[in-house]
């Protein structure tokens, strides 16, 4: 392979310079910090399941993004993109099923 289709193929996939990084990184740890800190002085009250899943949601697209340079810009992009999707839809499947079962199982056997 030529060095110029090399470089053509590398450009293509969006691959971030060391700004990126930096950026990417510093929204990683002030989720993170924003998730501890808010657990541990009790911002959020009742809710906070809720904000430490919508933190962990954001933190997830942060990196996608930024370290894993995840786009839909383009045809290969977007069936990548695509996987990750049935990944997710699969392995949310996953974890509902199976709390749901236990949920069902801890119901019907258990005395009430």
């Amino acid at each position: 392979m030529a060095h110029s289709e090399s470089h053509a193929l590398h450009g293509e996939a969006g691959h971030g310079g060391i700004g990126g990084y930096v950026i990417g990184f510093v929204l990683a740890v002030a989720l993170t910090a924003a998730a501890f800190g808010g657990a541990m002085q009790g911002w959020f009250g009742a809710s906070t399941p809720w904000v430490l899943a919508a933190l962990a949601v954001v933190q997830i697209v942060v990196h996608l993004v930024f370290f894993l340079h995840m786009s839909v810009s383009t045809s290969g992009a977007r069936w990548n993109a695509l996987a990750l999707a049935y990944t997710a839809l699969a392995a949310m499947f996953l974890v509902f099923g199976t709390v749901w079962v236990m949920h069902n199982v801890s119901m019907n056997m258990m005395s009430r």
